[in-house]
């Protein structure tokens, strides 16, 4: 097969087609859809606290979305490449997510009692001589009390928002001004994302790791792993890009992005993709691992809610889901050069996000320990997160709307409006 050797010309409007408004209006249907079910199913199982738990879920998703989509925007300002060109607009909607984010968040901050033991718990000790908490859970609530308290949880909350959404801003405004700039060469533009990226690289890893032990590792106080916040930002990498590329894919059937749509550039994505794969499981199984060998009694008992009392087959499936499925499909090189077959890739790898999401946050509340069982508030971990999951989205096809999807005054514009000459 031959690829085209026709000039490639970009269309006037270079605006997003109206097709994503009709993908906007079925998110939002499906937000509301899933809602109705889940406000359904909390009147007839009375399942409050599985509503949290599952708005837990749900956050800590879309959050991957969010901020997943702004660090790729930032390694791919370091790394350069044609390949970011095609995805940094829909990278930089996912980020402007970010307000919607701040809302998803509030409830979990002003319900945290209903989540977090060390909320409950205020006099440890006192809880222990009543039998409430074992003497493991006292001891961490009370040696961690000066980090775990609810106003630091809420101070810190508010800081972490502030802090991404500063880079947000300027990683946005920097690229309108650099579509219409002449003065500036595209070069300088270039060391003035650099600039931001790379430090904005080492902050949001310091960061989200602080988001990662406030609302998630914190779920049981007694859990410590010092690779949990490499897990999550490698998570998000995952789960991001398998976004960006399925939405760019499905972008590719109108213009402009059909005009900058290469073959070459989506093997590059499904390349990446694959890359991410690899170091998703990398991470995880070097937790794994070193806790296991280490016989680090306290943190395996983490791992033993998980893989004991029915909760064997999920950690296999997250497994099979998260690593072994993408693996094998992305050794493939037809598969990153076929739009229909890597869009199914990327559709299996954020059911494994969810999937793994919902493996790392149930088995951390005590009726779900080692002891998974169905009843109908479990629906929740369906019903909640999806909803979220749809009015994000609706939201991100919004911002996807304000500007051009093909950025201007970008030096590999050029080069990725060449024809292909490559043969397979």
């Amino acid at each position: 097969m031959e690829y085209g050797h026709e000039e490639r010309h970009l269309p006037a409007d270079l605006s997003a087609p109206a097709a994503v408004l009709g993908w906007r209006s079925r998110a939002l249907v499906a937000a509301l859809v899933f809602a109705a079910l889940a406000i359904l199913d909390a009147f007839l199982s009375h399942s409050f606290d599985y509503v949290l738990r599952a708005w837990l879920m749900g956050l800590m998703v879309c959050l991957s979305f969010a901020l997943g989509g702004m660090a790729l925007l930032m390694v791919q300002w370091v790394s350069g490449g044609k390949w970011g060109l095609l995805i940094r607009r829909p990278l930089e909607a996912m980020s402007r997510t970010l307000p919607l984010i701040f809302l998803m968040f509030l409830p979990i901050a002003i319900f945290a009692k209903r989540l977090y033991l060390w909320v409950r718990i205020t006099h440890p000790h006192a809880a222990l001589r009543a039998g409430v908490i074992d003497a493991m859970q006292a001891h961490a609530i009370a040696y961690k009390r000066p980090y775990l308290n609810l106003e630091g949880f809420w101070i810190r909350g508010i800081l972490y928002f502030v802090i991404f959404g500063t880079f947000a801003y300027f990683l946005n405004r920097w690229s309108l001004q650099r579509d219409t700039d002449t003065r500036l060469s595209p070069w300088t533009w270039q060391k003035r994302f650099e600039n931001i990226s790379g430090p904005g690289l080492v902050v949001y890893s310091l960061v989200l790791t602080g988001i990662c032990v406030d609302w998630v590792m914190s779920l049981d106080p007694t859990w410590f792993s010092s690779m949990f916040g490499f897990l999550f930002i490698v998570s998000q990498g995952y789960a991001a890009l398998a976004l960006v590329v399925l939405v760019i894919l499905a972008l590719s059937q109108y213009e402009p992005v059909s005009a900058i749509m290469r073959v070459t550039e989506q093997h590059d994505l499904g390349k990446l993709m694959f890359a991410f794969v690899m170091l998703n499981i990398y991470i995880a199984f070097s937790q794994y691992l070193i806790i296991w060998s280490g016989n680090l009694p306290n943190e395996i008992r983490w791992y033993m809610d998980r893989t004991m009392g029915g909760w064997g087959p999920v950690a296999g499936l997250d497994f099979l889901f998260h690593w072994v499925i993408p693996f094998s499909l992305l050794l493939s090189r037809d598969i990153k050069r076929n739009k229909r077959k890597l869009a199914t890739v990327c559709c299996i790898m954020l059911f494994a996000r969810y999937w793994d999401t919902w493996w790392l946050i149930a088995p951390s509340f005590p009726d779900q320990r080692h002891n998974l069982h169905f009843s109908l508030g479990m629906l929740q971990y369906i019903f909640v997160p999806a909803a979220m999951t749809g009015l994000w989205a609706a939201y991100f096809f919004t911002q996807l709307r304000t500007r051009a999807l093909v950025p201007q005054n970008d030096p590999h514009l050029s080069q990725i409006l060449e024809p292909e000459h490559a043969h397979a």
